[in-house]
């Protein structure tokens, strides 16, 4: 039976008196700033708003399950889970089974912030992610394209003191806090009266909406049998992208654990591999099927059948250990120097965490000196495998994992077992050899390429990565602007050419980032001499890096590239078979 929920003030007001929560086997928040604003565009336009689907969990119930609140202050690296609730008021609740997704966007537009990070600063710089609260323009324009009629958007502070005359951005979080007479009155600004009165109804409109509008309808389900809710659950969550399997495992999970809290020992385990080096972007879909694969079971798939009573109780006991063995496989990555910009494909940790899992490798593993050789085994057949133009880590995923999983439970007790690995990939159609077009292809990475760190790191061996390392360009890029390059003396017929050579591998290497910000736009025969005074140390660097000349000018650049390609080309293939 569908039932009248009021406004969305109501709803609101909900959330802050926890009458409505969220179950432990909700997801987590998903939606970017962009669903938000157009949630919000939407509700101004009149659209329908869509039914929840609540469950009523009556006050002696309440304490066999665990419940969330819902997101408010959203931080895309520090504070993006739903906290548990740790003490609920003894009487009937309301948990969101459908609606959270919509219901969370509107408790941050009105009473909270979004902070994500910005393109191309690093997840531990702070200043990345500045805090952002949603504004309306009361004198926005429709966009015809999007088919938006207001212009909501969330903004930093130094955003809206960058403000246009022909803006007045609104906080639209003032409308729940603030009397709405004096907030219509401080529009009198606005000295412009056309301008004034179309501000002031563009702000009216807005109240109306969250204060007068009764939108809200919503489905209760009184049952208190969990069985039957999760199956509801898993029903009204199965289609279209609202939840992926790994979403449905978690679900079960958390209902079937008895000693642990699987939501919270994902979720921080998650948060803990992300934080290693100079961090990474693993998710819990690649947590749990870490799960499958450790504890051995079925085909690692998220697959129905892998999910029973039995399989979940089975990665319940194994935990502990399975996650001790996904830390050290973080760790060992890290070590060889790759994080979340340069691993292309997350995947390719978990036959390496089997393995360590399996031999019941401790911390000694990535230090001590009896283990060098197996480290080594393991990087190069790792950076190979996501070298791979065709795609190692993509389709048949699961099959492949399943059987990579058999080769190391009987070929792996006493080292990595390289050969018999690539043996069972190449039964797969996931040979690791190189042709020599795809040994052409590499020659020619381009820099930002996911794999460029990776091809660099197995060209160059010996670096120690508990330094933080860029891919930086030999001849700097800023001096192959068109205007430099031609006062430089070449043919502007040779512009485009030259600065896309400027930007691929043979102009490229591995350098130590404090150095690199010293290096700047010095031309690579002036920093050298700088950097390594002593003639035979430099010259033993630049014949470990594949520089066989450093010309005095710009103009010596297209020798310089021809040559490296041909010595780097040589070396790849050498490292690649």
């Amino acid at each position: 039976m569908y039932k009248p929920g009021g406004t969305i003030h109501d709803l609101l007001n909900g959330i802050v008196d926890h009458k409505y929560i969220l179950p432990a086997i909700q997801r987590e928040f998903v939606w970017g700033p962009e669903q938000i604003c157009k949630l919000f565009d939407s509700l101004m336009q009149g659209y329908p708003f869509g039914t929840f689907l609540f469950w009523k969990i009556e006050p002696e119930q309440q304490a066999q399950y665990q419940f969330y609140d819902f997101v408010q202050h959203f931080h895309q690296r520090d504070r993006y889970h739903c906290e548990l609730i740790e003490a609920l008021p003894q009487k009937a609740l309301t948990a969101v089974l459908d609606g959270q997704q919509r219901m969370t966007a509107l408790n941050i537009g009105l009473r909270g912030s979004y902070a994500w990070r910005i393109a191309g600063k690093w997840r531990t710089n702070d200043a990345a992610f500045p805090i952002r609260h949603l504004h309306l323009d009361l004198l926005g324009k429709p966009d015809p394209e999007s088919g938006s009629q207001y212009r909501f958007e969330f903004l930093t502070g130094d955003q809206l003191a960058k403000a246009t005359p022909d803006q007045c951005w609104f906080k639209v979080s003032r409308v729940v806090s603030e009397s709405h007479d004096e907030l219509v009155d401080e529009l009198d600004h606005i000295a412009d009266g056309e301008r004034r009165k179309t501000a002031r109804g563009v702000l009216r409109h807005l109240l109306k909406t969250i204060h007068d509008r009764e939108v809200v309808s919503y489905y209760e389900e009184t049952n208190q049998d969990l069985e039957r809710v999760l199956n509801i659950f898993i029903r009204m969550n199965s289609g279209g992208t609202a939840l992926s399997y790994s979403d449905l495992l978690l679900s079960i999970a958390v209902a079937q654990w008895s000693k642990l809290d699987a939501r919270q020992e994902i979720h921080d385990l998650v948060d803990e591999m992300n934080a290693e080096g100079d961090g990474f972007a693993y998710s819990k879909d690649l947590v749990l099927k870490a799960g499958l694969m450790l504890a051995d079971i079925g085909s690692v798939g998220f697959k129905v059948e892998n999910f029973n009573k039995a399989n979940m109780a089975k990665l319940e006991d194994q935990w502990q250990v399975i996650r001790t063995s996904l830390m050290l496989a973080v760790r060992l990555l890290a070590s060889f120097g790759f994080n979340g910009q340069n691993l292309r494909a997350d995947s390719a940790i978990l036959p390496i965490a089997y393995y360590l899992h399996m031999r019941a490798l401790g911390e000694g593993y990535l230090s001590r000196s009896e283990f060098a050789v197996d480290r080594e085994a393991v990087r190069k057949w790792l950076v190979r495998s996501l070298l791979k133009a065709s795609g190692i880590w993509g389709s048949g995923l699961d099959t492949l994992l399943t059987d990579l999983r058999e080769v190391l439970k009987t070929k792996a007790s006493s080292g990595f077992p390289v050969a018999d690995l690539e043996g069972a990939m190449s039964k797969r159609g996931k040979s690791l050899t190189f042709s020599e077009d795809e040994i052409d292809e590499l020659c020619d990475l381009p820099y930002g390429h996911k794999s460029t760190f990776a091809l660099l790191s197995v060209l160059f061996p010996g670096f120690d990565f508990s330094q933080h390392f860029h891919v930086d360009h030999i001849f700097p890029k800023g001096r192959f602007t068109k205007a430099k390059l031609i006062k430089a003396g070449f043919d502007s017929n040779l512009v485009d050419e030259l600065t896309e050579q400027c930007n691929q591998l043979p102009n490229l290497q591995l350098l130590v980032g404090s150095i690199n910000n010293e290096k700047r736009q010095k031309m690579p025969l002036e920093w050298y001499a700088v950097q390594w005074p002593d003639e035979m140390a430099r010259r033993q660097y630049l014949d470990n890096q594949a520089i066989p000349n450093l010309p005095a000018d710009l103009l010596g650049f297209p020798e310089f590239y021809k040559q490296r390609r041909a010595t780097l080309k040589a070396r790849i293939t050498a490292a690649l078979q």
